[in-house]
């Protein structure tokens, strides 16, 4: 039984430490802000190439690019049926994106908002070529027009941008946004104006500072930052603490993958062709912003000729089905150490969800299938714990007999446990095993962006989020205080007191954990109080009525 109240330490341990953790990253100073070098940081500088061809071309220069004002620009509003997305011309960088499907942390009679640049918060998708006379994500761009409907019965609008000051080629960018989905592509169409060969380059970038995400919850931990994927060093998330200490190390010369920026519950990232030359990059701009993007090059083009390049930005929710769009891109999707575990409980919770379609009713019946999965371990561990109950009396005899010589006192208890069958260990092993599972459905419940907002009954409107009223915590508390009560008393006075405060203090930590989260905990106790309480009382009743004749 000391094994079993160790495995409860341990859970409410692991709970104190995500709480601390929590508490640690939000009080943490603010980093320090940077002088601004002469140069644009934000523009990276292209990796040498070798020309593809005899012919002189015009490459990249080496020297990092002067910085530059962007113009204001105006503002062009593409809307689909998943985005409203706004475009400057300057620069032509995506510069705000609500998705429509899902609604604002706060306020939810709005849509969500991923990319802005407004509040003193930044977190665009920018864009630009590099080589002599090509425009950056800062050049000038004309548009015919200033706001684009995706029309019925078309499947994609298609928004060009002509750069207007590149002296060099003929440059126009060219989004195209898709009926149904959450990606767009982004191409420049470049026509050589020159006597020579050109040798360009294309960046794709995100700039975000590393503020956390509005609305998040100070004491439930999420990622947000970077992540690059290769199939080679597979999925890598990126702290912006070690983007500014130059502690990153990126993978070398890969021709697959992509980069992206993770936020709880949403991603964007960008999608080169699956294979081909890149190169990943995360940078420390000005102030609190970083940047992560990737270069791909651009094949040769001849002086009158027409070259392409593309990539594909993904901005929308993170899911595991993503890895259907791009290999690892499911893996946004932060399960923890756990994932193993995570990832089948949430599709079979998902399949519920199809039949039933509520997402509480959905985790109550999940939480049957594993009570029903784990019912031969954890009769093993009640019947166990009936039987202590039934000698509970003959151990305090035995105490009282052998006082403080814990020599004898565990000899003599060895023996009694000998005589009586009875195994101390025996309600350990169902508790370790359930703590993995307990662990990968709490972050199947908080990192899966199905949960969010989904509402229960009554008062809870959000399973992601907290019981507004600590009505569940409270619930959850009760239900662990009667399973106390079924618990034999342990001999020890202090483990005695401390199994009585435990309730107590995980209502308290629960207080903070999703409503979600805490309804599998009180259904998982109830039915645990059930079956306790029936195999306690098969197992007693024969040794009472023995004990009476």
């Amino acid at each position: 039984m000391d094994m079993r109240r160790l495995f409860l330490f341990l859970i409410f341990s692991f709970s104190l430490f995500v709480l601390w953790g929590a508490w640690v990253r939000q009080n943490q100073p603010a980093a320090p802000v940077e002088v601004a070098a002469p140069a644009d940081a934000s523009i990276p500088v292209a990796p040498a190439r070798a020309p593809q061809s005899a012919v002189a071309v015009t490459t990249v220069a080496a020297a990092p690019v002067e910085a530059q004002k962007a113009p204001a620009g105006k503002k062009i509003v593409v809307t689909t049926d998943t985005f409203v997305a706004e475009i400057n011309s300057a620069g032509g960088n995506l510069q705000h994106l609500d998705l429509l499907k899902h609604k604002d942390t706060d306020d939810q009679s709005k849509p969500f908002t991923l990319l802005q640049q407004k509040d003193a918060h930044i977190y665009v998708a920018q864009s630009g070529l590099l080589g002599k006379g090509l425009p950056t994500h800062n050049a000038e761009y004309a548009v015919a027009g200033d706001e684009y409907h995706l029309v019925d019965g078309k499947d994609t609008i298609e928004v060009r941008l002509t750069a207007l000051d590149s002296s060099a080629a003929r440059v126009t960018k060219v989004y195209t946004f898709h009926r149904g989905n959450y990606l767009v592509d982004v191409a420049y169409e470049i026509e050589n104006l020159g006597a020579a060969a050109m040798l360009p380059s294309a960046y794709y970038q995100f700039v975000r500072d590393s503020a956390p995400v509005s609305g998040s919850s100070k004491f439930v931990p999420t990622f947000t930052g970077p992540a690059v994927y290769t199939e080679l060093e597979k999925f890598q998330k990126i702290e912006f603490a070690d983007i500014e200490k130059n502690k990153i190390k990126l993978p070398a010369n890969p021709d697959n993958g992509w980069i992206g920026m993770l936020q709880h519950y949403f991603v964007s990232a960008w999608l080169p062709p699956s294979k081909g030359s890149r190169e990943f990059y995360t940078k420390k701009l000005d102030g609190n912003e970083f940047s992560a993007g990737v270069i791909l090059p651009v094949a040769t083009i001849e002086p009158g000729q027409m070259g392409r390049i593309s990539a594909t930005l993904y901005a929308g929710p993170a899911q595991t089905k993503l890895d259907a769009i791009a290999p690892g891109l499911g893996l946004t999707v932060d399960y923890g150490w756990l994932t193993v575990f995570s990832t089948p409980l949430f599709w079979l919770m998902a399949h519920i969800n199809d039949w039933v379609s509520n997402w509480g009713v959905s985790i109550i019946l999940l939480t049957v299938l594993i009570k029903l999965a784990f019912f031969p371990l954890s009769a093993a561990s009640y019947r166990s714990m009936a039987k202590m109950r039934v000698v509970a009396p003959k151990l305090e005899q035995i105490k009282k007999q052998y006082g403080d010589d814990r020599e004898r006192l565990n000899k003599a208890m060895m023996e009694l446990y000998k005589t009586e069958k009875i195994n101390p260990l025996g309600g350990c092993l169902p508790v370790l095993i359930q703590i993995p599972v307990f662990i990968a459905l709490y972050w199947a419940i908080l990192s899966s962006v199905e949960l969010r907002h989904a509402p229960f009954f009554g008062w809870i409107h959000d399973l992601s989020a907290t019981d507004p009223y600590f009505v569940l915590p409270i619930v959850m508390g009760i239900s662990m205080l009667i399973q106390t009560k079924l618990n034999p008393v342990p001999p020890d006075p202090m483990q005695a007191k401390l199994m009585q405060i435990m309730p107590i203090a995980f209502s308290v930590v629960f207080f903070f954990f999703p409503a979600g989260l805490v309804l599998y905990s009180i259904v998982n106790n109830v039915l645990s109080i059930a079956q306790q309480w029936y195999i306690t009382r098969s197992t007693e009743a024969p040794r009472k009525g023995g004990a009476k004749a």
